[in-house]
């Protein structure tokens, strides 16, 4: 952008079904790890906000909850409550996509993102994949004549190709504002959310198959220690007592790893040693249970 050119500065909603790399994403714009990643469908269970700061424009880019079908767990119904609500605050509408992979359940994203009425950015991620290059042209064609699309751009969120342009496309499209939050802030999301969802991280990748929709994290304590430490203690919630001993392992095995796991990047988080304590406690049907939600965080769309 050139020095004559007015400030921009708005919302953008990344949006997409689960596991098209809309968290990756989030974090490759950032340059940092604000939104947890996982292999499996539906780790991003709430509204991350992180505010890229540039000189002439501010954007406020949205991860949200995959939109999805076939969950009928209070749970499902609240993640994709929240993303849809996400639209209705947004400025831009970034539909992420899989590249050569477009599902019922990315029709459905379409169609709410034609209701919004937003200027939307289509953004065909995991391009690196595709070979030979020249495939895509034929599959971004026709996603384009569905929609009218302001940009469409394709990029690979995980290999960093072709993102470093995409806040500029982005930008084009925001109004004409001065910047919305201070310069120094980079999500409004505190730093006991952020524990919490990095302990939850590593359960998910760690259980694989097991029981991650089973699971969620609280966290009761964070507190300096005399000797410069920060001291976290975190109860991890499941839903039936027979998944408690799947969590702890044999002899407390895989709770010590989840543990390790976790303090290693709780460390980079807060810039110092972190000393964390774990507990596992059941919750019978939280997923289900409204309030057990609301207690935990999350939100009602």
């Amino acid at each position: 952008m050139s020095e004559s050119e007015p400030h921009r500065a708005g919302f953008v909603a990344l949006v997409g079904r689960p596991n098209v790399g809309k968290s990756t994403l989030l974090n490759a714009l950032l340059e940092r790890k604000l939104s947890i990643v996982s292999q499996k469908p539906q780790t991003t269970r709430h509204r991350i906000l992180g505010v890229l700061h540039r000189p002439h424009y501010q954007i406020a880019l949205v991860d949200t909850p995959g939109l999805h079908e076939g969950g009928q767990r209070q749970l499902n119904n609240l993640m994709n409550r929240t993303a849809a609500a996400t639209l209705t605050e947004a400025d831009v509408v970034g539909f992420v996509v899989e590249a050569l992979r477009f599902t019922d359940e990315d029709e459905r994203v379409l169609s709410r993102i034609k209701k919004s009425h937003l200027p939307a950015v289509l953004i065909v991620n995991k391009a690196d994949r595709v070979t030979p290059r020249e495939r895509l042209l034929p599959f971004m064609a026709d996603l384009a004549a569905r929609h009218p699309f302001v940009e469409v751009v394709p990029m690979s969120a995980l290999k960093l190709q072709n993102v470093a342009s995409l806040p500029d496309t982005l930008a084009r499209h925001l109004p004409i504002s001065p910047p919305l939050f201070p310069a120094e802030q980079l999500t409004d999301r505190s730093e006991r959310f952020q524990a919490a969802e990095i302990i939850r991280e590593k359960l998910t990748q760690r259980l694989q198959q097991e029981i991650p929709y089973g699971l969620s994290v609280e966290i009761e304590r964070m507190q300096d220690t005399e000797d410069g430490r920060l001291e976290i203690g975190a109860v991890i919630w499941v839903e039936r007592p027979g998944q408690k001993g799947i969590v702890i392992g044999e002899g407390g095995a895989l709770l010590k790893e989840i543990g390790q796991r976790a303090r290693y990047d709780l460390n980079g988080l807060f810039g110092r040693r972190t000393h964390l304590e774990l507990w596992v406690k059941v919750k019978e049907n939280w997923a289900d249970n409204v309030q057990a939600l609301r207690s935990f965080g999350y939100e009602n769309g």
